[in-house]
C-alpha cells in the first residue's frame, strides 16, 4: 500500500482534545467531527488540508484520552497516513482499529509541505523534497492487513469472523 501526500508538520504531545475538541465527541456525524480536526491548535488546518495529505508529528502523539473520534476524525477530513516519531499506545491501537495508517519515525526532519512517498508494507518514507529516506518502525503484517482492509471491522468481516448480536 503506497501513499504519496503534502507534510503538515506538527510538534510533540498532540493530545486528542487538540485533535477533536470534547465537545465534539457526542456526534456521531463523522462530517461533523471531519469539520473540527484540529480546531484548536491550528484554525487554518481544514482549509489547508487536501485529501491524501499526511500529518506529521514529533513524540508522543494521540495522549491524553482513549477516545476514538481522533483517529476518526483524521480519516474523515483526509488525512492518509499519520508519521510521528512515537504514538500515545491507545492512539496507535485505534488508529489500527478504524483503518488509519500510522507510522513511527523515531528520527526525521520533515518539514511542512515536504512531499512525501509512503509505503505502507514496509514502513518507508521518502521525503521527494529533500531526497532523504526514512524506514519506520516494522508493523506486524496483521496489523498492515486491518489496515488494507479499513479498520478491524471490515477485517473480520472479510474472514467471516464478525457477526452482530441481537
Amino acid at each position: 500500500m503506497k501513499l504519496k501526500g503534502t507534510a503538515h508538520v506538527y510538534g510533540n504531545d498532540i493530545d486528542t482534545d487538540r485533535i477533536i475538541a470534547g465537545k465534539y465527541t457526542k456526534t456521531l456525524n463523522m462530517q461533523e467531527l471531519a469539520d473540527h480536526v484540529f480546531e484548536d491548535l491550528d484554525p487554518d488546518f481544514r482549509s489547508k488540508l487536501q485529501s491524501g495529505d499526511m500529518l506529521v508529528a514529533g513524540t508522543n502523539f494521540g495522549c491524553g484520552s482513549s477516545r476514538e473520534q481522533a483517529p476518526l476524525a483524521l480519516k474523515k477530513a483526509g488525512v492518509s497516513v499519520v508519521i510521528a516519531r512515537s504514538f500515545a499506545r491507545i492512539f496507535y491501537r485505534n488508529a489500527i482499529n478504524i483503518g488509519l495508517p500510522i507510522v513511527e519515525i523515531k528520527d526525521h526532519t520533515i518539514n511542512d509541505k515536504d512531499i512525501l512517498n509512503v509505503n505502507l508494507s514496509t514502513g518507508e518514507v521518502s521525503n521527494l523534497t529533500k531526497s532523504v529516506f526514512y524506514k519506520g518502525a516494522d508493523m506486524p503484517s496483521v496489523m498492515i492487513d486491518i489496515i488494507r482492509e479499513g479498520g478491524l471491522v471490515e477485517y473480520l468481516k472479510k474472514r467471516g469472523t464478525y457477526q452482530l448480536t441481537k
